[in-house]
């Protein structure tokens, strides 16, 4: 089922506030084994900064060469590492039924006013329906980009696998992660990154600050983190990453810092 993002973000504070999580909850043990599975990765390439230095810049892997397209669902007020990525000569697709367009302009960005989501109507758009018509040709690799709050534990388990494998570089920004405690969400989000992790590798988690941290039986949980995945048969992974925060990183907003929490990375 498509809800859109505004929606979704009343449905998880409601939910939160009548105790779904601490009536519903979790194993410990299922928990902390999904934190290992998404531990971030050392790879050869360098990671680099797109985008500037607050919210809006993400760290990925030095690796743009034959990249030939960048879908980005969800382009909200910011697009500057949308125009980042257009600057290296790369066509940039961007979505999002919430505003009309970008905020700035650039000749290699072509956006239309829809919500990546599960199914097609005059509302939402599936990727492989978007990629299809946008840039059909399957053997090229593509960037894919995506902060929709909270829809994409729709979007994601909608990917067909081969698609999927085309996008070498692939940054989602996960909402409301504290959900996790609770049965049914942590079903749907382990789906999504079980999906992701079949192709790809963690090579950095980046905790959003505008969210803060939920701790609950000793586990801290960032509620929106940036995570950078890399595919495998790109990625010569050289052991894990330790060093959080990274030096290319930056707070989302001027207020309260919040740090990656050791639990998510292997020192």
């Amino acid at each position: 089922m498509n809800i859109s993002p505004s929606r979704l973000k009343k449905i998880n504070g409601i939910a939160l506030k009548l105790g779904v999580v601490a009536n519903n909850a979790v194993g410990e043990k299922k928990i902390k084994d999904l934190i290992v599975s998404v531990r971030p990765v050392k790879v050869q390439k360098p990671l680099i900064r797109v985008g500037p230095e607050g919210d809006g810049g993400y760290l990925v892997p030095d690796d743009f060469e034959g990249i030939t397209a960048s879908f980005s669902p969800g382009i909200g007020l910011v697009s500057t590492f949308d125009e980042a990525v257009a600057n290296m000569g790369i066509n940039v697709y961007m979505a999002d039924a919430s505003v009309d367009g970008p905020s700035v302009s650039h000749p290699l960005f072509h956006s239309r006013k829809k919500y990546l989501g599960c199914y097609n109507d005059d509302t939402f758009l599936t990727l492989d329906k978007w990629v299809a018509e946008c840039a059909p040709n399957g053997h090229e690799d593509l960037l894919l980009q995506m902060d929709i709050e909270s829809s994409e534990y729709t979007a994601i388990p909608s990917i067909p696998d081969d698609l999927l494998k085309r996008f070498r570089i692939i940054i989602v920004e996960f909402h409301g992660l504290q959900r996790l405690w609770d049965k049914f969400f942590f079903s749907v989000a382990s789906a999504c990154f079980n999906k992701l992790l079949q192709n790809h590798v963690c090579v950095h988690i980046h905790p959003n600050n505008n969210g803060g941290v939920y701790s609950y039986k000793g586990i801290d949980i960032p509620k929106a983190m940036e995570f950078t995945f890399y595919r495998k048969d790109k990625a010569e992974v050289q052991g894990f990453a330790n060093q959080f925060p990274h030096p290319l990183d930056f707070d989302n907003v001027s207020k309260n810092q919040v740090h990656l929490p050791k639990q998510w990375y292997k020192d």
